[in-house]
């Protein structure tokens, strides 16, 4: 069976957010808004979940050093969105160097919410992604009804990814 591959799914998640970045730079009262997306109490809370969860993964995936959740909380939004570029930038470099092994290879890992887990790569990999694919589709609902549309159309037939 023929389907999406993990480098084509990459590359519409990075342009998701790299198009969230440009978006937040000309509308930067929009991270002020109030939110409970992912017990978040403001908009930029949702977007520093976002990225620390990815870099987060990407750092596991590639046995560094986990970074402290707490060290996105003082980021300036060019600085978040910087941090989101380095992420899928890890990400694709384990997806390029992983073999077989690798991808099935298990991690056992603390979360902030659910506890320890443990999880192939290949999961931890393809969660990275959908992940912040979810909560930015949850932000962009939430932010329109607000009165912030984004000038974009979020759905993966309108992106740059494959023909």
């Amino acid at each position: 069976m023929r389907g999406l591959s993990f480098g084509e799914l990459l590359d519409y998640s990075a342009e998701e957010t790299r198009r969230w970045g440009e978006f937040f730079s000309k509308n930067p009262a929009a991270l002020n808004l109030a939110s409970d997306i992912a017990g978040t109490k403001r908009v930029r809370e949702v977007a520093i979940h976002i990225v620390a969860v990815q870099a987060r993964y990407a750092e596991r995936l590639l046995n560094l050093p986990v970074s402290e959740y707490a060290s996105y909380e003082s980021m300036s939004p060019q600085a978040i969105f910087a941090a989101a570029q380095k992420s899928a930038e890890d990400l694709r470099s384990f997806a390029v160097a992983a073999n077989d092994s690798d991808w099935d290879g298990e991690l056992t890992f603390p979360t902030r919410s659910a506890g320890t887990l443990t999880a192939s790569r290949r999961k931890i990999f393809i969660h990275a992604l959908l992940h912040g694919i979810r909560h930015w589709a949850q932000l962009a609902t939430y932010l329109r009804q607000q009165g912030y549309k984004q000038d974009w159309p979020h759905d993966f037939i309108f992106s740059n990814v494959i023909r």
